[in-house]
């Protein structure tokens, strides 16, 4: 997976999502978002860019919604 597309992709969602007055409603539709619609190796890469490159090139809104919602994106193990 190529993690900068990843990276467009998410912040293309936080822009949406982003135009919500409530951070935890932005932090809650960008996780959820993405909990929904992409594969597990695409949420894999995207966690893997963030540990590894401390979230390089992510928006804000990005960084805070993995954070509060780590756990429910971390797909189960293969």
């Amino acid at each position: 997976m190529d993690a900068h597309k990843l990276v467009r992709m998410a912040n293309e969602i936080a822009t949406f999502f982003e135009s919500d007055p409530d951070p935890a409603a932005v932090s809650d539709g960008i996780a959820g978002h993405i909990r929904r619609f992409w594969d597990p190796r695409m949420r894999r890469a995207l966690l893997l860019h963030i540990d590894e490159h401390a979230g390089e090139g992510c928006r804000p809104a990005v960084l805070a919604a993995i954070a509060a919602n780590r756990k429910s994106l971390t797909p189960p193990a293969a």
